[in-house]
């Protein structure tokens, strides 16, 4: 393994370390890739990883040149109940500052010369010491308690990178030998992964898009609050997940979904996608 620096290296070819890897964990995680409940995909991965090395928190991020990183997902063992805000914080105010970005320019080059079927995969490794700047590291480190946070990143199409930020806790302290081999063992699995779920995401989200074209060319009479509510349908989330969403009270939830249905002339959740994947005009 070529370390270039004491807080940054390239995946090398030396052989992984020997894992189990669940079969039932995995077939969780390959489940998950590309669908609307994009969490789910972090927290597969705490789950996997986490099993061979203690773990706190993930999160995967999508970097692209001159434009704020988008959070693909989050996941958390029971820490805090703060870390979507602490990853949109994160993409609106701090990414500047992170050592991954000297990492990504520095880096460039070497991965656009990578095969696509065989990324060039590097590891991150930074702690709150490493941070200058006191309010990123007060909000993305002391407050979640984060003793290192080791991140996994690939370029994917020769223009972005995807970066998967695995975190200890200050319980854990930071990532020993064992821990950091356990993720090097993990990285061309988690690489992989990341990519099909946002290729996934990317075509879901724009089949979505479509459709409630579709639906507003058909229906005119939706409000914005109908879109938002088939958005959600078709996500497929049932109602508590919904109202979670759009910020109401499972009662309303209901109320809103029963109006959507009335309005589109259906019964419920599954006549409603059929009627939005129906071409006829």
């Amino acid at each position: 393994m070529s370390r270039p620096s004491p807080r940054h290296w390239a995946l090398g070819s030396r052989p992984a370390a020997a894992l189990d890897l669940p079969l039932a964990q995995a077939s969780a995680l390959l489940s998950h890739l590309g669908q609307g409940a994009r969490d789910a995909v972090a927290e597969d991965l705490l789950r996997l990883v986490g099993a061979h090395a203690p773990l706190a928190q993930c999160t995967i991020f999508a970097f692209e040149q001159g434009r704020k990183p988008s959070v693909l997902a989050v996941g958390d063992r029971s820490r805090t109940q703060e870390l979507p805000l602490i990853a949109e914080a994160y993409v609106s105010r701090f990414h500047r500052l992170d050592g991954l970005v000297a990492v990504m320019q520095s880096e460039l080059a070497a991965a656009q010369r990578a095969a696509p079927d065989m990324p060039r995969i590097l590891l991150h490794r930074q702690t709150g010491a490493d941070i200058a700047h006191a309010d990123y590291r007060r909000t993305c480190y002391e407050l979640p308690q984060v003793a290192e946070r080791l991140a996994v990143l690939a370029l994917y199409e020769g223009r972005h990178w995807l970066s998967v930020h695995l975190y200890r806790g200050t319980e854990h302290g930071p990532f020993d030998d064992v821990a950091v081999a356990v993720v090097e063992a993990f990285a061309p699995l988690i690489v992989q992964a990341v990519r099909l779920h946002h290729t996934g995401l990317a075509v879901h989200q724009d089949l979505r898009g479509l459709l409630l074209a579709r639906a507003v060319r058909r229906w005119p009479q939706l409000t914005q609050r109908d879109c938002d509510v088939v958005m959600a349908l078709m996500d497929g989330l049932d109602t508590v997940a919904l109202a979670s969403r759009l910020g109401l009270t499972p009662s309303s939830a209901q109320t809103y979904c029963q109006r959507v249905y009335r309005k589109l002339g259906v019964a419920g959740q599954r006549e409603l996608v059929a009627a939005l994947l129906d071409s006829t005009d």
